[in-house]
């Protein structure tokens, strides 16, 4: 069965970058979408960003122009490039991923997910 592991979390200063990482195993199927979302305590779950498996892509609006998506298939590993970071961007960062060919942001349709990485960004 599928299994995400992310990674790269820590805390930075406004303004630094950071790289998350998501090791994807027990892949079996070619069609997918790959997700990155954040949430807070307390809060619902927030889509970044996503990569379906033609390399679309899509970013919530907070994000655009400062996060980039990739995968490298080779390394069955799913990125998000932060950079520009912002107190706001303060969250546990979550992968998924969902047997759909569409970069889907809504985490509803995401059926497996990580167990988190958090990322804090101090002013």
């Amino acid at each position: 069965q599928v299994q995400l592991v992310e990674s790269g979390g820590g805390s930075v200063q406004a303004g630094e970058s950071l790289r998350l990482s998501c090791e994807v195993s027990g892949l079996t199927y070619s069609s997918y979408c790959l997700g990155w979302f954040r949430q807070d305590p307390g809060k619902e779950r927030e889509g970044v960003a996503a990569i379906d498996s033609d390399n679309e892509t899509s970013y919530a609006d907070s994000v655009k122009g400062r996060f980039t998506i990739s995968k490298d298939n080779s390394k069955n590993t799913l990125y998000l490039e932060m950079n520009s970071l912002k107190p706001e961007d303060t969250s546990m960062y979550y992968c998924a991923i969902v047997p759909m060919v569409l970069p889907i942001l809504n985490p509803d349709y995401y059926n497996i997910w990580g167990q988190g990485t958090q990322v804090t960004v101090s002013s």
